[in-house]
């Protein structure tokens, strides 16, 4: 099914840059800037009401006291550990951000190495390259419902890919992984593991993967893994029964998004790897007077600043713990609610991203920005996603859906294939939709 989203336009604030007038004076240019930028403001807000397809936390309100900063450069050129002649940097704020998350996936500070990303796909790379550069001649193992950068990261790379199959969960087929990884025993496998995927918040079980591995005989010296732990970074944590992944056991590296479930006006997250898989990676250069070892050479200093204080200002563990619970209740609240008007849907257990039947009109779908693969459609209850947005949302798709299916002629979707016989609310399967959780 096309996904023709990106045709619909807001003509209103396509702009272009134009000179000043000869006769507009400093006081009416400014003034009708202001102007621009009230109404574009006016327009983020609206279409703020109505954000639930993506995996951002509009919920950014108390970094507006960091605002004083923005009338600064802030440059953290290369190692975050490391000092420079560029002395506008906010490298402890990037250190005490990484002693946190190092706490919380259980990793000794002198063990580890990481750094403040620009989002989730420098992240990535950053750790795909250190996978490269640890084992040179091995296969990336990636499911197919893993992030599309981790496939272009393998072509920037160049390195070979085996994609595996996934369970209707979202989770890689450990069985389908067992098969390719006997087909290549001879080279070594570096592995993205999917710490919940992008559309149906599948959670890959790292302990089977490492019993895969074991089984296919591949030593400790012969892996590398890499944790996708984009949104569920700092979900997973939090969960009293849920999975559970850390440096504790043999991984290589981990990322995590801080404008997901933290909230951040900006993309920027944690890239954290051990400290002595970074070695090769470095470099001295003279320039800078630093070590160069990250992705990007000048990296946003205001991001370690914005994350340091969204943690202390959202209380750290206890309050993200509050905000996880909540996204949790809210999350089932919503498949309640499209369940009991008879549409499929599907959570996953301990999970935040609501699958369901995707809408037939593009205006619906551009109007509360939600995110369709194929069949399906998925709405991420994030800490910013009230109640009453979800009631408003229920409401308008439950009358749309009248409108669709009304006179007959549009059969309603089958969602058996993508998110189970049990899920799906089609003709056939109707009686089924049972609750997963």
């Amino acid at each position: 099914m096309e996904n023709n989203i990106s045709n619909v336009t807001d003509k209103k604030y396509s702009l272009d840059l134009v000179e000043p007038f000869d006769e507009e004076c400093h006081v009416d240019r400014q003034r009708r800037l202001t102007k621009i930028l009230s109404e574009f403001q006016e327009h983020l807000a609206e279409r703020s009401n109505h954000f639930l397809g993506y995996h951002l936390n509009q919920d950014c309100s108390c970094l507006t006291d960091l605002s004083p900063f923005l009338r600064f450069h802030i440059n953290n050129v290369g190692d975050p550990f490391k000092e420079s002649n560029l002395g506008l940097h906010s490298k402890k704020f990037e250190v005490a951000v990484l002693d946190w998350f190092a706490e919380l996936w259980e990793i000794e500070n002198d063990e580890y190495w990481g750094y403040v990303t620009n989002g989730g796909t420098e992240a990535n790379l950053q750790a795909l390259l250190l996978g490269r550069d640890l084992l040179p001649d091995g296969i990336l193992y990636a499911s197919k419902e893993s992030h599309y950068s981790i496939f272009k990261a393998a072509r920037i790379c160049r390195m070979e890919c085996q994609i595996i199959g996934t369970l209707i969960t979202g989770e890689i087929d450990c069985m389908d992984l067992r098969e390719k990884l006997f087909a290549n025993k001879d080279k070594p496998a570096i592995i993205n593991l999917n710490i919940g995927t992008t559309f149906k918040g599948g959670v890959d079980n790292l302990d089977l993967v490492l019993k895969t591995l074991e089984e296919c005989d591949f030593s400790r010296d012969r892996f590398y893994i890499h944790c996708d732990a984009a949104l569920y970074g700092l979900i997973s944590p939090f969960l009293e029964n849920g999975p559970k992944f850390s440096f504790k056991k043999p991984i290589g590296s981990v990322s995590v998004s801080a404008h997901k479930l933290l909230g951040s006006s900006m993309p920027c997250g944690v890239f954290m790897t051990r400290k002595r898989h970074i070695a090769d990676f470095s470099r001295n250069i003279e320039y800078i007077a630093t070590v160069d070892n990250t992705i990007s050479g000048s990296r946003n200093g205001h991001a370690p600043i914005f994350i340091w204080y969204s943690l202390n200002m959202k209380l750290g563990r206890m309050g993200l713990q509050k905000e996880v619970n909540k996204c949790l209740m809210n999350a089932r609240y919503l498949r309640d609610g499209l369940k009991n008007a008879g549409i499929s849907v599907m959570l996953n257990e301990s999970n935040i991203l609501v699958v369901f039947e995707r809408p037939l009109d593009l205006e619906f779908i551009y109007h509360w920005q939600l995110s369709v693969d194929g069949k399906m459609a998925h709405v991420i209850v994030m800490p910013h996603v009230t109640v009453k947005m979800l009631d408003d949302f229920l409401s308008d798709l439950t009358r749309k859906r009248e409108i669709w299916y009304g006179s007959g002629e549009v059969r309603r979707l089958c969602l058996a294939e993508d998110i189970g016989l049990s899920n799906c609310a089609c003709s056939v399967h109707g009686n089924g939709n049972s609750s997963r959780n």
